[in-house]
């Protein structure tokens, strides 16, 4: 009888395990949390609100670019791979702040390629995630060698122009922080505060597309 009800709960355990909607953080500093504690990032906000049936997946590396031919390029790194194993159901990328220093903007024209090859690789995937991009949270000065007005203008155009072109879901995060300074104490990083408010945005979107994220994981069974 022991046996049988240890059996139960592993069985059990693994459904609630696997009816969980997997959502996969992708990004820089901004969504791995600099200066925060871990319950204060986004992602950590973000499973908060969401709830039980949701599992969100912190896959941030502080100081990545979106551009392959940055300093320190997202794509290559372990995160990204553990990403892709994580089987997302959604994946939500971040990328582009880092973009804007000198050494990589040099490379500007490569990255709608660029992202279009990042979006490429999480379509491939099994698990067929909805994916979401972000224009960047807004920058309020040059700082970390970051130029705001690159992130401002002209990062947020590209990532629009992606989105498009590859007719996936964008969320700005540009407009809602606009007026929130107060929230970037070095300019470049939200504080807690920050952090709760993308929670807040990002969660909006993925309940609303709930109903459509649950399709495609029965049609796109990852055991």
């Amino acid at each position: 009888m022991k046996k049988i009800f240890c059996l139960l709960v592993i069985i059990i355990s693994s459904f609630s395990l696997w009816a969980q909607i997997k959502v996969a953080c992708i990004g820089n500093s901004i969504t791995f949390g600099h200066g925060l504690k871990r319950e204060e990032t986004y992602p950590a906000q973000l499973q908060l609100i969401l709830g039980e049936g949701w599992s969100v997946g912190n896959f941030g590396v502080s100081g990545r670019t979106l551009l392959s031919k940055g300093d320190f390029p997202y794509i290559k790194e372990k995160a990204f791979a553990d990403a892709k194993v994580f089987a997302p159901a959604v994946a939500i990328v971040k990328l582009g702040t880092n973009d804007a220093k000198p050494q990589n903007w040099k490379f500007k024209d490569e990255f709608i390629q660029d992202y279009t090859n990042l979006i490429k690789e999480l379509e491939a995937l099994p698990s067929h995630p909805l994916i979401i991009i972000c224009k960047p949270v807004p920058a309020f000065g040059t700082n970390f060698r970051i130029n705001d007005t690159i992130v401002n203008n002209e990062i947020t155009k590209l990532v629009r122009t992606v989105s498009k072109r590859n007719k996936v879901m964008l969320v700005d995060l540009q407009r809602p922080f606009k007026d929130h300074a107060e929230w970037f104490a070095d300019k470049i990083h939200p504080d807690a505060r920050g952090a709760k408010e993308l929670a807040v945005i990002l969660s909006g979107k993925l309940l609303k597309k709930k109903k459509k994220i649950l399709k495609r994981k029965k049609r796109f069974v990852v055991r």
